[in-house]
């Protein structure tokens, strides 16, 4: 490995430091956020729930492989996500950071890696995807391919010039299309065609995967604005931006009980609809201390455990669930 930048600021005591080059495997493995991938893996679980649940029978080879490359494409995503808000100088200009949630994985602006190390591990994760998306769309249909492009074209633009999505508060429209589409996609494997199944069964989920990204928006707000980041928390301002972040939330769940009572959906899936108790509680730390970064951790503690915990809810009572007359 080349030598590392010096990093802007000090790092926090639980930030990775420049020891963990003497692992290069565990590095490139921390560098991905592996304890984030879990949105990834329930939004897996819900589209093959949602095929499952109204009766294609589940091939388990093309389910593994579905669940493995969209980890892997995450991962990739992450590290690429890192590569170019080091290169924005949005992570570095970020003083106000909630480690491990806001600020980036700080493995550059610290000195695990460098900024050219990030991007060819970020890449090589993407490269990773293709030949399997291309054999499950052989074992499926074409239609594959076009889901994957969107994915990973969303996935890159977030953070990569010259559409820089975040940007351009565009961020959460992103995030809720993007994992949209891994719910989509696994569900396209198993079925062969498209349905408007998962997409009622995983808007829900969406919605509450883009709400974490929205609560981790208003602590990283500063470092953000000086880079010339432009999220929606930087547009609106905190005092505008978290009305606009509980809409967001209460959104996901009235789409849960609107598919849940037009029986769209089994009604077992209503259950999902308990986390809100954790979104608003993480929702009334985020409408007192907005402007606060150093009081939001519990926001962003409760906002992920919702998002989480509602996917596996959903999953289990799609995949287990009554569904109420037969399904496209």
């Amino acid at each position: 490995m080349s030598p590392p930048p010096a990093h802007v600021h000090p790092p926090q005591p639980a930030e990775p430091g420049p020891g963990l080059r003497a692992r290069p495997v565990m590095a490139c493995v921390m560098a991905t956020r592996p304890a984030f991938l879990g949105v990834t893996l329930f939004a897996c679980l819900i589209g093959l729930a949602a095929a499952h649940g109204s009766g294609v029978p589940l091939d388990l080879a093309k389910a593994v492989l579905s669940v493995l490359f969209a980890l892997v494409a995450h991962a990739g995503i992450n590290v690429l996500n890192d590569y170019y808000d080091a290169r924005s100088g949005a992570d570095a200009a970020n003083t106000e950071r909630i480690y491990p949630f806001t600020g980036g994985s700080r493995f550059i602006q610290n000195g695990v890696l460098s900024e050219a190390e990030t991007g060819r591990l970020g890449y090589a994760l993407l490269a990773l995807v293709v030949p399997a998306g291309l054999w499950l769309a052989t074992h499926s249909a074409a239609g594959l391919i076009l889901i994957g492009l969107a994915g990973l074209f969303l996935g890159w633009a977030y953070t990569a010039p010259p559409l820089a999505l975040v940007s351009r508060g565009l961020g959460e429209a992103a995030v809720a299309a993007g994992w949209l589409i891994v719910i989509i996609g696994s569900d396209f494997v198993q079925r062969g065609s498209f349905s408007p199944v998962p997409f009622q069964a995983g808007l829900s989920y969406a919605l509450l995967v883009a709400a974490i990204l929205f609560v981790n928006e208003f602590p990283d707000r500063q470092g953000d604005a000086s880079a010339g980041k432009r999220t929606l928390v930087v547009r609106l301002g905190p005092d505008t931006a978290k009305w606009v972040c509980l809409g967001l939330v209460l959104a996901a769940y009235a789409w849960l009980v609107l598919m849940v009572g037009r029986e769209r959906l089994p009604q077992g899936a209503a259950a999902a609809a308990m986390t809100l108790i954790l979104s608003f509680r993480g929702l009334r730390t985020l409408l007192a201390h907005a402007s606060e970064p150093a009081e939001l951790a519990p926001a962003l503690r409760l906002t992920i455990a919702a998002a989480n915990l509602h996917g596996l809810v959903l999953a289990a009572t799609l995949a287990f669930g009554r569904w109420p007359g037969p399904q496209p």
